[in-house]
């Protein structure tokens, strides 16, 4: 954390927090010192103003506004009296950030005998309507149940001393401005009012300057500094193989909890059937599902039965999980304030974590513009490989702590009777069989960055070789072929002409060498927006801006049926026109795309005949 007070009992540094009772709980909970937005309001300049805070994610918010309204509500005393009208009231745009601020006081509080209630949406109104007659020191709620209590009378504010508004701009993104402003209006005029945000808007400005009086203003963002317990990491995968690179980074990493974030809920429901699949203990959050569900994935997620949660932006508003260290943006962030307010899940109170992009090639631009926008600084790589999250397996199972451990006196007889029956080669066999049936197992992945990596030159010379390999006798064309891939090759081929006989028809994919197109990674791409096998694909040629690829003719048009039908306009794909094909096309069997002559027929690439001596060129007649 922080060190910017420290907690302490001695004489020598006493103790920021003014009320007794508080900084016991801060000791017990294992506080050694304030982050820099508690240590601010808890200065003695402070006194009994209103607050306008700006301060970072995950900075200890919600601890920051219950110390500074303590001497508020108690005073010089430790205890509370009988609890009648609330005194307190906090304002949070979520259910899941209201609940997460009435447990946070319950352990802040548990020594001055508060009684907090809690208003939120989607819980039980019967149950919240008798805690505020049976009387509440603290309510915590959400804009619009709240108001739905004031207005039939359940809940009285006419005696409140202080109104918190957490995360005020994620309020009126969400639209909540009238409801706050009935509040406020209905509450004393002479109360405390502090506005916590992690941006400073116009709209927020506006509505301090209307409801606090004298504010002082907190800033403890460095602006144009990023988050310093937040490392980006920027990962290139392949369009078709994000959902695979999720794998390899939630096995390559070595967290309790991992954030990660879909842009639709369909998304969600994938991604998060996928992962449930290959064996992770994944939970799902989404608008569609309701708070009892909600509740236990959260709960899964805090007790450590789930280690993974998939959500949408909405959904994981106010989220505050433990020992959240990795987030991964499965679909990129929308605006640099989402990619923030992504990452700030992680490196929550001094707590170092990840924020993984997923970047595939085609929306490399937008990411860096993204990230630059945001201002923060990203570390590109590619993705984790399969012999490298292997490699990690080994390293933890040879730092596992189960293997320091002497056996207990119990484990002592198995142990013998395992070493009489088996040598300690087949109990270490039988160990690290046991850990991998554990784990899910990685995937092969291709880095579109390791062609950028060797340089233009190679790039070059690799796009060529395609070119080199269509001159080139057929019997060279191929690599070394062992007799097995032969036979395999000739059955799966079947009695099917050579391709070189077949008649082909040309499309046009709108990627190239600019964007690192490659033919590892096209290949399944076509095949799997044209519904084809990659026997049905013959040449690929990789140009500048885009690429032309060749389609058995058997299979053209149900190639084309089944691009009109695609939902994924990210890469187009269309027949190709006559000026696009390449040179030679149309011969050796393979006739270009039909049509009439001179508006389908292709090209002439042929050298022009040299002119015989002597030869005028005939004057163009006006």
């Amino acid at each position: 954390m922080s060190t910017s007070s420290e907690l302490t009992s001695s004489a020598e540094r006493p103790s920021p927090v003014r009320n007794p009772a508080l900084a016991r709980a801060l000791a017990a909970r294992g506080y050694e010192s304030l982050t820099p937005v508690q240590a601010a309001v808890v200065e003695e300049r402070i006194g009994e103003n209103d607050l306008l805070v700006s301060a970072q994610t995950g900075s200890g918010k919600t601890v920051a506004y219950g110390l500074a309204f303590a001497t508020t509500l108690l005073g010089t005393d430790e205890r509370f009296g009988p609890a009648n009208e609330p005194l307190a009231l906090v304002i949070a745009p979520t259910r899941e950030l209201a609940q997460q601020v009435q447990r946070e006081f319950e352990w802040l509080y548990a020594e001055t005998g508060a009684r907090i209630a809690s208003c939120v949406g989607g819980m039980d109104v019967r149950r919240e309507a008798r805690a505020l007659e049976m009387g509440a020191h603290i309510v915590v709620g959400t804009p619009g149940r709240l108001r739905d209590h004031l207005e039939r009378g359940r809940l009285d504010i006419s005696k409140l001393k202080v109104v918190v508004l957490d995360e005020a701009d994620e309020m009126l993104d969400l639209g909540f401005r009238e409801d706050l402003e009935l509040i406020l209006d209905a509450s004393p005029a002479e109360r405390r009012t502090m506005l916590f945000s992690a941006t400073l808007p116009r709209e927020i400005v506006r509505l301090a300057r209307q409801y606090q009086r004298d504010a002082i203003r907190i800033d403890t963002i460095v602006q144009n500094q990023p988050h310093g317990d937040i490392e980006y990491h920027a990962i290139r995968v392949a369009p078709n193989e994000v959902e695979l690179a999720v794998v390899n980074v939630l096995r390559f990493s070595d967290v309790p909890a991992t954030l990660v974030f879909c842009a639709t809920r369909d998304s969600v429901r994938h991604l998060h059937a996928s992962l449930q699949e290959r064996g992770f203990a994944a939970v799902a959050l989404s608008g569609e599902l309701s708070q009892t569900e909600r509740m236990h994935a959260l709960q899964a997620l805090r007790d450590g039965r789930a280690r993974v949660c998939v959500a949408t932006d909405v959904a994981a508003r106010g989220l505050d999980l433990p020992d959240l260290g990795l987030v991964i943006h499965a679909d990129l962030p929308t605006g640099p304030a989402v990619l923030l307010h992504r990452s700030g899940r992680t490196g929550r109170a001094g707590r170092k974590g990840i924020s993984a992009l997923l970047v595939p090639f085609n929306a490399r631009n937008r990411a860096q513009r993204l990230i630059a926008a945001a201002g923060v600084e990203a570390k590109w790589m590619g993705p984790p490989s399969a012999d490298e999250i292997r490699s990690k397996d080994q390293k933890r199972l040879m730092e596992d702590p189960l293997l320091l451990e002497a056996p207990s006196p119990e484990d002592q007889g198995l142990v013998q009777a395992l070493l009489a029956g088996r040598t300690p080669e087949q109990i270490a066999a039988a160990l690290i069989r046991m850990q991998r049936a554990t784990l899910p197992a990685p995937e092969e992945l291709y880095d579109p960055g390791q062609q950028e990596a060797r340089g233009p030159r190679e790039g070059r010379n690799r796009d060529d070789r395609s070119h080199d390999r269509q001159d080139a006798p057929k019997s060279h064309r191929r690599g070394p072929e062992s007799l097995e891939r032969a036979a395999r090759r000739e059955q799966e081929e079947g009695s099917h002409p050579p391709k070189e006989q077949q008649a082909m028809v040309w499309f046009r994919i709108g990627v190239g060498r600019q964007k690192n197109a490659d033919p590892k990674w096209l290949l399944p791409l076509i095949c799997r927006r044209g519904h084809v096998t990659k026997n049905e694909i013959g040449a690929i040629k990789i140009m500048e801006r885009d690429s032309r690829f060749e389609i058995v003719a058997e299979a053209a048009e149900r190639f084309a049926t089944a691009l009109r039908r695609s939902d994924d306009e990210d890469i187009r794909i269309e027949p190709a026109d006559a000026a696009d094909i390449p040179a030679g096309a149309g011969s050796k069997g393979r006739p270009a795309k039909s049509g009439p002559a001179g508006k389908g027929a292709p090209r002439d690439y042929a050298r022009p005949k040299p002119r015989r001596a002597g030869f005028k060129p005939r004057k163009r007649q006006e």
